[in-house]
């Protein structure tokens, strides 16, 4: 499946109060939304034609989450699904990823695109192709060392991957604590050490199985002010039985 039947399948089955979108481009995946939606990239050149309740900032993540109130442009509302589509760097997703969660609510789904490099020269820091992911993909090994209570499921979409992250817990401090420890981890010199399993896409879930699983359904029914710990259960009890325990790293240890 092309990455934007996704997104447009996530927005119909889990009709988001609010829906985030960093790195809006040409506003094509921007235009899918059907609810209260921010947008924010410091250079979109919007083609696509938008017809809801949308506001754009010119402007970075970064800057943007310095407001005072972030959630202001959502009267409050924390948002139920976000995609992440900025800056192409370990370093700027991974921090995208801390301020989307901490803005989201329990029952939310964030979503990276760009994840599955194709070849290494995709995945390189330093752009040299026409098609370029940058070394996002290092999100998911993070993620998975630092954060094992959060479900991570690789999408095998065109042309280069989603992430779908599942089980937030917008109180989670882990991330910005280790934020350093974990950049000098993770963040490599090219060519990029991409996996082998994720070049050739073995350990990724097909979009249709995904959808089928019946995590979007039990997040969207969910409460609105249900919290971390009160999902989780259910959340991994599902996933590990409709994808398997491989996709819920807690599980492993």
């Amino acid at each position: 499946m092309f990455y934007l039947d996704v997104l447009a399948e996530l927005h119909r089955r889990l009709s988001p109060r609010a829906y985030l979108e960093i790195g809006i481009g040409n506003g094509r995946a921007l235009a899918l939304a059907n609810c209260r939606t921010v947008g924010i990239d410091p250079a979109y050149g919007i083609t696509a034609q938008l017809d809801g309740d949308v506001v754009l900032f010119r402007t970075t993540s970064d800057e943007y989450f310095a407001r005072p109130n972030p959630l202001e442009a959502t009267r409050g509302t924390p948002f139920d699904l976000a995609f992440i589509d900025g800056l192409h760097l370990f370093e700027f997703a991974l921090r995208d990823f801390i301020f989307t969660e901490r803005h989201s609510s329990a029952r939310g789904l964030v979503v990276f695109d760009d994840i599955l490099p194709r070849t290494v020269d995709e995945a390189a820091r330093l752009r040299h192709t026409s098609v370029w992911t940058g070394d996002v993909y290092g999100v998911i090994e993070a993620l998975r060392q630092y954060r094992p209570d959060l479900v991570l499921v690789p999408l095998n979409t065109r042309p280069t991957g989603l992430l779908a992250v599942a089980n937030l817990d917008p109180t989670s401090t882990v991330l910005v604590e280790r934020f350093d420890e974990i950049v000098a981890n993770f963040r490599r010199p090219d060519p990029q050490p991409v996996p082998a399993e994720l070049l050739d896409r073995f350990t990724v879930v097909s979009p249709r199985r995904f959808l089928d699983s019946g995590l979007l359904e039990l997040l969207a029914e969910a409460h609105p002010d249900t919290d971390a710990p009160a999902l989780t259960p259910a959340i991994h009890e599902l996933v590990s039985h409709q994808l398997g325990p491989g996709f819920v790293a807690a599980l492993q240890s």
